[in-house]
């Protein structure tokens, strides 16, 4: 029988043998993980890191034969990180979800790695099983990234497809197999509010994402509403208390400001990958939100109420408090119970690492603290509760 999915999904158990032994003859894999960690070495005996590299995979893979195993290896680097890159990491709303359901996890976007990373390690740590991810296809500029984020339960949102047609079959197609994830083989999603980064600290859900969704509602038979219950989306929004691309996404929103354009290298993502992985971060939290009902009449109230769920379960850090007050003063309006956690960053180091960068390019990246005050200013104003989850 054709699996309809096979270009998109994440590997299968019976598949990880293959595709370990694959990524151990992939040299092109073995010299950039030598790069990383053994840099010096690299450059001067090439061979000898690559052997070196490819000896520490086989002996931490021993032993791995299914998906479960590499997800258990990846979570001793994650814990790694967490360790030596962060000020501590804490998890609230998860007690609320049942898990032995399968949830569409619906997060904002800040890193490109991390977001997802962090999602599973909290649903991991709270017993519930970990996610399928959704990765654009953009990322993946090398066959070894594909079958590494594969293993990992990523599938791929295929954006670089030409034309309406062949754009429309590809969207209906990754509808078809995330409905197919939750409702035939219960397994929990992962997919970001938007397609890129909200770079800005502006958190939005995109309506074309709602939209892409209800492709695989079946109109003769079920509501838009109905289709939206089914598929129980959960907003989910993380917090880092330092942003490791703060100054990377700073100088694309002044170019962009300045010229109107802004060219991204061609590594650019994956540089900052490495960056999200490996910079400082401070405190991370990971908020859950309820699951979406079935009041929604169109795509835009399901988008609007993700971001009230995202923006009221954002958690607030010391950062976010020193950017407003530096870009607006100490005096600007703030509602009375604003709540922010204990930080990790002092407000002299915040400064520091403002003031480090151009002088063009502080406005920016204050911003990207900022916004998530204003946001719940704005959500405020609307005179509804402001919750404080962490």
């Amino acid at each position: 029988m054709t699996d309809p999915y096979a270009d998109i999904r994440p590997y299968r158990d019976e598949e990880v043998p293959e595709v370990l032994a694959r990524l151990l003859r992939d040299k092109e894999m073995l010299d950039t993980l030598a790069g990383f960690s053994q840099s010096r070495l690299a450059a001067s005996w090439p061979r000898l890191a690559r052997w070196l590299v490819r000896r520490s995979l086989r002996r931490q893979l021993r032993g791995v034969t299914d998906i479960h195993g590499m997800q258990m290896v990846i979570k001793s680097y994650v814990e790694g990180m967490i360790e030596s890159t962060t000020g501590g990491f804490t998890v609230s709303g998860l007690e609320q979800l049942d898990p032995s359901r399968a949830y569409l996890f619906m997060s904002n976007h800040r890193d490109i790695a991390m977001d997802p990373a962090f999602t599973n390690y909290a649903l991991n740590q709270g017993g519930h099983e970990t996610v399928r991810i959704a990765i654009g296809d953009n990322l993946l500029t090398k066959p070894w990234v594909s079958d590494l984020m594969r293993l990992n339960k990523s599938f791929i949102v295929n954006r670089s497809v030409n034309g309406p047609r062949q754009l429309l079959a590809a969207s209906k197609n990754l509808a078809s197999y995330i409905q197919f994830s939750l409702l035939q083989e219960n397994a929990p999603v992962w997919i970001a509010q938007r397609e890129g980064r909200a770079k800005d600290g502006l958190d939005r859900t995109e309506p074309a994402i709602i939209k892409m969704l209800g492709m695989s509602r079946d109109k003769s038979t079920q509501s838009f509403a109905e289709h939206i219950a089914s598929l129980a989306i959960v907003p989910v929004a993380i917090s880092y208390e330092l942003d490791p691309c703060d100054n990377l996404k700073a100088n694309e929103l002044h170019q962009l400001a300045t010229t109107g354009r802004y060219e991204k290298g061609e590594q650019e993502d994956v540089a900052s990958i490495g960056r999200g992985i490996a910079g400082q971060k401070g405190r991370v939290h990971v908020s859950f939100g309820a699951p979406l009902g079935a009041e929604f009449e169109d795509a835009d109230h399901v988008a609007q109420q993700i971001d009230r769920q995202v923006i009221d379960l954002y958690c607030l850090h010391p950062t976010n408090l020193y950017a407003y007050d530096m870009l607006y003063g100490e005096h600007a309006p703030r509602p009375e119970n604003l709540y922010s956690e204990p930080g990790d960053v002092s407000r002299e180091a915040f400064e520091a690492r403002i003031d480090a960068m151009p002088e063009a390019h502080r406005p920016y990246a204050l911003a990207i603290y900022a916004n998530a005050v204003l946001s719940k200013l704005d959500r405020a104003e609307e005179q509804e509760p402001v919750h404080y989850p962490c």
